[in-house]
């Protein structure tokens, strides 16, 4: 996966207007793959899809692992449907963290396979059969939010608060997957992630109850302060994660921007192990990193661990009671 495009949240421009048509184009063919979808297939459980109307990496994952734990908190039993991005298998596959590795059944799952079950489908309607054979109470939809393949009782959009909805404008013209009103239509809440003064620069006009959230460090004894450190991230936003870092006080000597999911091939990874090596500093990568890493490499590259916080849960309780949960 390539990196989002800068143009798509600055003001809209030449470019954005020139790609226009290809982007009310592809909002169309989104709108007319909702319309004219066979029929949902319905779970016999609560279905809650975790998703977004922006390409690229908004904060599912960390909303997808929050809400796990929150509902497991309320006494039920979660199990998440993941396209799996990236991975290997060809037929639906329950994510075994001791057996299975990031290109097998991909990063994202491997990393909430340790908060609850997970399966992967390429097909999410026909990986269904298996997540139900897990007994949930409910199931996360991890994404999804636009594949009409399974009935969803409620739609959480996820947002990154700093960026919004970019230019508004369709890809490749923008970065939404669909335009905003007609997804926002099909949504039951809206959340968005980032700090008070990120929050505070989200303006996009939300028509459904909005929820915020913040991603945290979650500090385990480590100490970050003053630790010299190369950091690399393959994620959709790496200036996150060494912000994130430079907030710990870390001393960062040098990072590395990848592309989200990016392969960390032997390869790769001697060389920024060898750039680390010559700053005399130590190699740290994100959670979804360090589950692509190659097993030689595990025990020498520390990873930072992180957990979206929700301060109001009030609005989230309110429709999960309205499903029985």
């Amino acid at each position: 996966m390539i990196r989002t495009p800068k143009f798509w949240h600055q003001p809209r421009g030449i470019l954005a207007f020139g790609l226009w048509p290809f982007g009310r184009l592809f909002g169309g063919i989104t709108a007319l793959r909702q319309r004219w979808a066979k029929k949902a297939t319905r779970a016999s459980c609560p279905v809650i899809c975790i998703g977004n109307i922006n390409a690229g990496g908004t904060g599912k994952t960390p909303t997808t692992i929050a809400m796990a734990e929150h509902l497991q908190g309320r006494g039920r039993r979660v199990v998440v449907l993941s396209r799996g991005y990236g991975a290997a298998v060809t037929v639906p596959t329950l994510v075994d963290p001791r057996t299975h590795g990031a290109g097998q059944v991909g990063d994202e799952p491997l990393l909430i396979a340790a908060f609850c079950p997970v399966v992967v489908s390429r097909k999410r309607a026909s990986g269904l059969e298996l997540v139900l054979a897990q007994k949930p109470d409910v199931i996360l939809l991890d994404d999804g939010f636009q594949d009409p393949s399974v009935h969803k009782d409620l739609s959480i959009v996820v947002v990154n608060a700093v960026l919004g909805f970019g230019n508004g404008f369709c890809m490749p013209a923008g970065p939404l997957r669909e335009p905003l009103a007609a997804g926002l239509k099909r949504a039951d809440l809206c959340l968005s992630i980032g700090a008070d003064w990120d929050q505070k620069c989200f303006a996009a006009p939300v028509t459904v109850p909005h929820v915020i959230g913040e991603i945290k460090p979650l500090l385990t004894g480590m100490r970050w302060d003053g630790l010299a450190v190369f950091a690399f991230a393959g994620i959709a936003h790496p200036e996150k994660f060494f912000g994130t870092l430079r907030g710990l006080g870390v001393n960062i000597l040098g990072h590395e921007a990848l592309s989200d999911h990016e392969p960390l091939s032997a390869t790769l990874m001697n060389r920024l192990a060898t750039k680390a090596k010559s700053l005399n500093a130590q190699l740290v990568c994100t959670e979804k990193d360090a589950a692509r890493l190659p097993s030689q490499y595990r025990l020498d590259v520390l990873a930072l661990p992180v957990r979206l916080a929700i301060a109001d849960w009030s609005k989230i309780d309110a429709k999960l009671a309205d499903l029985g949960l």
